[in-house]
């Protein structure tokens, strides 16, 4: 398990928030991803002018969010576990891990008309990763109680940014086939070669806090 990141340094923070955007195109969004980041350090990414963070684990989030209640927009981007759904959905503005009928029925039972969600689907096909199979997508869409906005994948670990474009050009032509407007998708080793695909939302670590 990675260890817990400290020790931020504000303007380091925003020049890597600054390099980063001048490599991405216009309008795709920068999140900041902070499962490993301390609430205490927190303060540090709003100083650098992070705007979007992502959480990976539910009760994280909530605390987090509960530490800074308007420093920051939030997005759960990890597994996410359907006896989970009630407790994130007051805190963030887009789910990006929906891919079980149970986070369907949970959804159900919480979302409002409006709350929006990625599916997240498993574009290479790897046993045991989440995410909802290609084919079962249309069918998937039709049975979400939420509104579908986009879609998410997280390709086979690599340390060769090319070997994730295959799965970053299938996802955005998933999306437009389905008329999807929002791509999550690269992190920090291959967020060029996912903004080249099309990402609208990239979600980054060490390269904003090296």
């Amino acid at each position: 398990m990675a260890g817990l990141i400290t020790g931020l340094d504000a303007g380091r923070v925003r020049e890597n928030l600054a390099r980063v955007r001048e490599e991405l195109p216009e309008g795709v969004q920068v999140l900041a991803a902070v499962k490993y980041v301390p609430p205490e350090e927190l303060g540090t990414l709003a100083e650098a002018g992070i705007e979007l963070l992502g959480e990976n684990r539910a009760q994280d989030l909530v605390a987090k969010a509960a530490a800074y209640p308007s420093a920051f927009r939030w997005h759960f981007i990890g597994r996410l576990q359907s006896r989970k759904v009630k407790l994130i959905l007051p805190h963030v503005e887009l789910i990006h891990s929906v891919a079980s009928d149970s986070a369907l029925r949970e959804l159900a039972k919480h979302a409002v008309p409006e709350t929006e969600v990625l599916v997240e689907v498993n574009t290479s096909g790897e046993e045991g990763k989440a995410g909802i199979a290609p084919g079962e997508l249309a069918a998937f869409i039709e049975r979400c109680p939420a509104s579908v906005v986009g879609l998410m994948t997280m390709p086979p670990f690599t340390e060769d940014p090319e070997a994730s474009r295959p799965y970053f050009a299938a996802l955005r032509e998933l999306a437009t086939g389905h008329g999807l407007r929002e791509l999550s998708m690269g992190t920090s080793q291959d967020y060029r070669v996912a903004a080249e695909e099309g990402a609208t939302i990239v979600r980054l670590g060490t390269s904003l806090y090296a």
